[in-house]
């Protein structure tokens, strides 16, 4: 018995010292092998039972760290597809900080992959941004669907839409929605949505494989109100219905609920694709967006965001 512990004993000092000189001294795993007079494959499984004993204790002295930590949180708390948390840093209530370079870059990654996809794009700000930050690519194989209308009330071209900047940059066929975010009336939505074009580019958009899109507030500086594309009035009364963000022009409730009437029966935008058969991903950060991302986490609008850590940890406080 004694024999066994000494033995045990011996064993545990030798895996501790490999864990030292891996983690703590910074020598490679042939260095730890001509040190402790073992073969390289007996150093590696030193180092890798020093971590599993428990022996090492390994922490990230960084902030993206805790961006890391968050994100985990998060894709647990809300059953996520996927999540990315970036550092707030200084400018955290900027308007889209480092977040639509983060954007950018996962866009890139899914562009990158010779799988062919159908890839759909909501609008606002930050997607704007991201788009800004993209490089040129050549993406043949995939698809790029609009989910939302491009057409102003006045008729003009939508400042914030990205579809046809995106086209500029990637050689993926582009598939933008010609018709207004919200239409005059439920009659011309119907109109609109019979005609062959249109009807393809939907289709198109329920198929995605993956879709970023923009969360909106439906505050007193609603993006839908100050863009022009529904009246004070109409405001007013999604306040007094609940309504506390928007997604592609649909406006939700603070448990994800689309609102009954008002403009989403208008609406001209392609449906949010089901997070049944697409990763919907939510690119929104700040105070002034937290219910409206809280009540898309909650009503399954979506199933993968991004977002900076100190929003992050709200959602995780609330």
């Amino acid at each position: 018995m004694i024999a066994r512990r000494d033995d045990y004993g011996s064993r545990l000092d030798f895996t501790a010292k490999a864990g030292w000189l891996y983690y703590i001294g910074g020598h490679s795993q042939d260095e730890i092998a001509q040190k402790l007079g073992v073969s390289r494959q007996t150093a590696q499984r030193l180092v890798s039972r020093a971590v599993s004993q428990g022996l090492i204790k390994i922490r990230l002295d960084h902030p993206v760290g805790h961006c890391m930590s968050l994100a985990a949180r998060l894709k647990s708390k809300f059953s996520l597809q996927f999540v990315e948390v970036i550092p707030s840093g200084e400018h955290a209530q900027g308007l889209s900080g480092g977040l639509a370079q983060a954007a950018a870059a996962e866009i890139e990654r899914r562009l990158a992959c010779d799988k062919a996809a159908v890839i759909a794009i909501g609008t606002g700000h930050t997607l704007k941004a991201a788009i800004e930050e993209m490089v040129p690519m050549e993406a043949p194989q995939h698809r790029i669907v609009s989910l939302t209308g491009n057409i102003t009330r006045e008729g003009s071209v939508w400042f914030y839409n990205v579809v046809f900047k995106l086209a500029d940059l990637i050689t993926a066929k582009c598939f933008p929605m010609p018709v207004p975010v919200i239409a005059s009336s439920r009659q011309e939505r119907t109109i609109l949505h019979s005609q062959p074009v249109i009807r393809q580019t939907l289709s198109l958009a329920a198929r995605a494989d993956v879709a970023f899109v923009g969360i909106g507030d439906v505050g007193v500086q609603a993006p839908l109100f100050l863009d022009g594309f529904i009246l004070k009035d109409e405001l007013k009364l999604l306040h007094q219905a609940g309504a506390v963000g928007e997604i592609v022009g649909w406006t939700f409730d603070k448990d994800g609920k689309l609102i009954d009437g008002i403009t989403n029966d208008r609406v001209a935008s392609a449906p949010i694709p089901s997070c049944s058969r697409t990763v919907v991903i939510g690119v929104a950060k700040g105070e002034r967006k937290l219910p409206a991302i809280q009540g898309a986490l909650r009503g399954r609008l979506i199933n993968g965001l991004m977002t900076d850590e100190i929003t992050a940890q709200s959602l995780l406080g609330r």
